[in-house]
């Protein structure tokens, strides 16, 4: 129903955003991430995801696509509502929650206030699941010569690639977001940098 809203911040409080968009001023839940990137006063654009349900009209905004994304893919996940989505990406930037999903790293989801080390087990293993089933078999046995990349590199990108497919994009966009970039010996956090910088600026 929304794509997103733009206006003039004009409350902030903890977990939530008013944008005053024509002198109606939409609440939108979001996230400490969204938060800290908004100032009263100040216009934004917040994508939006509307939960709908009974006795339910909640609207929940973010300050990029990528953590939108992300927000619906945990909520794709059994057991996770938007209350521990929230959470999850209120504790490290979009970048290293995905990149901590396609790892297996559930310490890092533990810390969101309310998710336990099942549900985070939970996470890390229904959204690598499903995003295997996306990605075509052998989809990293022949990297584009394009990118500049060393044997021992190999995992880094295939983690990479998969953590943007998190974010909302699709394989063949994040190989194609790696052309020309130099990630010798680069961590996979730091190609889903570059990735996302050069992804931006598009």
């Amino acid at each position: 129903m929304f794509y997103y809203v733009e206006g003039t911040v004009a409350v902030m409080q903890p977990g939530l955003a008013v944008i005053d968009c024509a002198g109606v001023g939409y609440a939108c839940n979001t996230s400490q991430t969204t938060c800290a990137a908004l100032t009263v006063g100040k216009k934004a654009r917040l994508y939006t995801y509307l939960n709908v349900g009974e006795s339910i009209f909640d609207l929940y905004g973010f300050a990029d696509q990528e953590e939108l994304n992300c927000f619906k893919l945990l909520l794709s996940v059994s057991g996770v509502g938007p209350k521990a989505a929230l959470a999850i990406l209120s504790t490290a930037p979009t970048s290293q929650v995905a990149l901590s999903i396609i790892t297996g790293d559930a310490k890092l989801l533990t810390r969101a206030p309310g998710v336990g080390k099942k549900i985070a087990q939970r996470i890390c293993l229904e959204l690598k699941d499903k995003l295997a089933k996306e990605q075509d078999k052998g989809a990293f046995a022949s990297i584009p010569a394009v990118v500049p990349v060393m044997a021992d590199s190999t995992a880094a990108v295939s983690e990479a690639v998969s953590a943007l497919m998190v974010l909302g994009y699709s394989q063949s966009e994040a190989m194609n977001a790696m052309d020309g970039l130099a990630i010798d010996n680069a961590t996979a956090e730091e190609i889903i940098r570059a990735c996302l910088k050069k992804l931006a600026a598009q």
